[in-house]
Formats: structure tokens, sequence, C-alpha cells
């Protein structure tokens, strides 16, 4: 297993949660307001800005619908 530096990490994940986000129909803003953030946070992660909480990733799953791990499949590009 290749292990990703911090921000390969995290553009990787956002990329993953944008994927995961398009594919159930979500906008950020919906995404954003069923989860109780700003749409900036979430466009901030899914560019690899920030490094949100795992309370945000677990509810952005819940949100989402899917499993949690599927956020986390990550492939250096």
């Amino acid at each position: 297993m290749e292990y990703l530096n911090e921000k390969e990490f995290l553009i990787a994940f956002g990329k993953n949660l944008r994927k995961a986000r398009k594919s159930k129909g979500f906008t950020q803003s919906q995404l954003a307001n069923d989860i109780g953030i700003e749409i900036s946070q979430i466009s901030r992660i899914e560019r690899g800005i920030i490094n949100t909480s795992v309370g945000n990733v677990n509810a952005i799953s819940r949100a989402l619908r899917v499993d949690i791990q599927e956020l986390f499949n990550l492939i250096k590009n």
C-alpha cells in the first residue's frame, strides 16, 4: 500500500467526495444544508484546501447514503 502525503490525500478525498455527491444528485448547497455547514466549506473540502473533521465526514456519508469507506477509497493520481 502506498501512502499519500497530506496534500495528495486531501485532493484525492475531495475528488471522491465530489464524485459521490454528484452521483447522488446533490449540489454543494444541498449537501451543506443537509449537514449544517457553509457551502464554501464543501467547496474547500472538494478542492482539497481544508482538512475537515471526521464528524463532518460521517455526516456527509449519512447525507449522501454512501458507505464512509467509499469516501476513503483513494487512488494516487
